[in-house]
């Protein structure tokens, strides 16, 4: 029997000097379309939990059905946090999220709740394990200088100025992924050092007590299948016109980082008519299953997680049990107060 005050808990990995005195937190994670938010509704209608959306999507503002976004509804039944944050013309970063999360953690303590931290975005999770360390904020000189160079010469081109720069965040990052090339570019002109070798620096302190729980798919077909499914039903629910209205709405390109989520970006080249419905569709099905692959890779680096098969029957009973028989005792959450 797995108890979260063995020495097998992950607490022990995350720079908490003392478990036993450490309030409890329970982590959902997995990859998309593994039924994530249905499990968390059905914990939280069987222990005293408060949610805190993981998830690099769901932060922006009327960008509701391409993110999964959980119903004003559900919402008004269990209190859910770190939704709605920004604009979609507004930037959110991991260390942004660790900080709003923390926040967010101790204040569900302090009703004496547990926060149940579900989603997949698996960046945000390690810099909550991790810390992130303290990396200049951005410059908005500096990124159109890099942008207008480009345009100039190309993405892959200035991946290659990377390179020079620091080659161990280069060899992490594609040469088509703007967005990161350009941050560690960034990054290095406004301090004149490598990203990789900030990146040393970063200190953490994580005073939970975590009960980790993957759920994770003996069968990748049947994900695909599910993958498929739901995007079906975001496109019957209006995400085209959603991306409509907020592109328009916010003068966004599928260069804005609220553009860049997936279905999101493919939907905006179907609106360009660069690509047809058929191709959206594909591109959009693809490019799920990449971040599917993504996030089963980031689950396996992962040390002391209770995974649960997310096809299996009485998926919920199981995973309500387990964390059951695991010490997640509420008294210890008014030691934050």
């Amino acid at each position: 029997m797995a108890t979260s005050l063995s020495r097998k808990n992950p607490a022990y990995n995350l720079g908490i000097k003392n478990p036993i005195e450490s309030p409890p937190a329970i982590f959902l994670m997995g990859p998309t379309a593994s039924g994530k938010s249905n499990i968390a509704l059905e914990i939280a209608k069987n222990l005293p939990v408060e949610i805190v959306s993981v998830d690099s999507a769901q932060v922006y503002r009327h960008m509701d059905i391409g993110t999964a976004k959980p119903s004003t509804t559900t919402m008004a039944s269990v209190p859910h946090h770190l939704i709605n944050l920004i604009e979609p013309n507004e930037r959110y970063s991991a260390a942004q999220f660790r900080k709003d999360a923390l926040i967010a953690m101790k204040e569900i303590t302090s009703r004496g709740k547990i926060p149940l931290l579900v989603g997949g975005t698996m960046l945000y999770y390690r810099a909550l394990f991790e810390g992130m360390s303290e990396l200049p904020s951005a410059d908005r000189l500096v990124r159109e200088k890099i942008d207008n160079r480009a345009k100039d010469i190309g993405w892959p081109a200035i991946h290659k100025e990377l390179q020079q720069i620091d080659s161990t965040i280069a060899s992490r990052i594609q040469p088509t992924d703007s967005q990161r090339i350009q941050r560690a570019l960034e990054v290095y002109y406004l301090t004149n050092k490598p990203m990789s070798e900030l990146l040393k620096s970063k200190q953490a302190h994580f005073p939970y007590c975590v009960n980790s729980i993957a759920l994770i798919p003996d069968d990748r077909i049947v994900l695909h299948k599910q993958i498929a499914l739901r995007f079906e039903k975001m496109l019957k629910l209006g995400l085209i016109d959603e991306v409509r209205v907020v592109r328009d709405t916010f003068c966004l390109n599928t260069n804005a980082a609220s553009m860049r989520c997936v279905g999101y970006r493919q939907a905006c080249m179907y609106l360009d008519n660069k690509i047809n419905w058929a191709e959206m569709y594909e591109m959009s099905l693809a490019a799920t299953r990449q971040l599917a692959k993504r996030q089963l890779t980031w689950l396996r680096t992962m040390q002391k997680i209770k995974e649960f098969n997310c096809f299996t029957e009485n998926l919920p009973r199981l995973v309500l049990d387990f964390l059951k028989q695991t010490d997640l005792n509420v008294n210890r959450i008014s030691k934050t107060k």
